[in-house]
């Protein structure tokens, strides 16, 4: 019996690009069919170019009651199931986000650019709670802190906080420069769940293990407990089918940045890389099912990466 492929939704952004030029966007991949779909382009009158931020494009992906919510730089956007946007939410504290996650009536946002936290409250429709991540003495630690206020942290970006997740057993949170996954308990308290290299993209914990792009590497990885891994390279082009290669020099963007990962069930991984495309993997038989590619631009990169929960 045939095994029926995953739908995926995706986000993604562009490096170096120009006022006037797109900056990333939104699409669908049904790998049932091998193919995927734009349906919005990060670049449309009605987006304020302030909204963007120093980085372009967008970002983490979460669902609540229909809608979609996708996250740009500093700025959070609300869509429907066909690509409208009804309304947006923005906070102060809220820099340079990349992943976010929904759990009950709250979705988490991380704010790299403060090494924090944020969590809108789906609610009141206000952000309420932050956490700002530290490291004293070589010990991990951080406080709350209400984002309604002027009283919270400077804006700092030691770690990088680029992921963050949750399970019944609390938070769970990683960055380019922790170098661990860090869990955050319901005392706040911190605590190193694993090593990690350095560059790290996109850590959860996953199938008794931890799973995530090791993106100096360009693989992704998922480690056991015992210690044994499963490791698979992303998607490398040859250098005449890349537009734009020459760009890779300046360090705005290479290939096989590995970055987007979406667990769709016990057995197969979805990998985000650039120039923009989508790999899925069967962990269990330790092979690769497929990839499709959006685009051949290298300066265009997946970001986030979820299963597209609405058909």
């Amino acid at each position: 019996m045939s095994i029926k492929l995953p739908k995926l939704i995706a986000t993604s952004v562009v490096r170096g690009s120009k006022q006037g030029e797109s900056h990333g966007g939104i699409f669908t991949v049904d790998f049932d069919q091998q193919d995927g779909a734009q349906h919005v382009d990060w670049n449309t009158d009605e987006i304020d170019w302030e909204g963007r931020g120093a980085d372009r494009g967008l970002r983490g992906i979460a669902f609540d009651e229909g809608e979609i919510y996708i996250a740009a730089s500093d700025e959070l956007f609300v869509y429907d199931r066909e690509f409208k946007m009804l309304r947006s939410y923005k906070n102060r504290y809220l820099k340079h986000c990349h992943e976010i996650c929904r759990v009950d009536n709250r979705i988490f946002l991380t704010s790299t650019g403060y090494d924090s936290l944020l969590s809108l409250n789906l609610d009141s429709r206000e952000f309420d709670w932050g956490f700002h991540l530290q490291k004293t003495y070589d010990k991990w630690t951080g406080h709350t802190f209400d984002p309604r206020s002027e009283a919270g942290p400077r804006p700092v970006n030691d770690f990088h906080v680029n992921m963050v997740s949750m399970d019944k057993t609390g938070i769970y949170v990683s960055g380019l420069r922790t170098n661990a996954l860090l869990h955050l308990n319901d005392k706040m308290e911190v605590a190193e769940v694993c090593n990690l290299p350095g560059g790290t993209h996109n850590a959860r914990p996953w199938q008794e293990g931890v799973l995530f792009n090791d993106t100096e590497s360009d693989c992704v990885r998922h480690v056991c407990r015992d210690g044994t891994q499963k490791v698979f390279k992303v998607p490398v082009y040859a250098e005449e089918k890349i537009e734009f290669a020459g760009i890779d020099d300046s360090n705005i963007a290479r290939q096989a940045f590995a970055r987007g990962l979406c667990p769709v069930d016990d057995r197969f991984v979805a990998v985000g890389s650039s120039p923009s495309t989508i790999t899925l993997y069967d962990i269990k038989a330790n092979e690769r099912v497929g990839s499709v590619n959006l685009s051949m631009d290298i300066r265009n990169a997946i970001h986030g990466l979820e299963v597209w929960p609405y058909d």
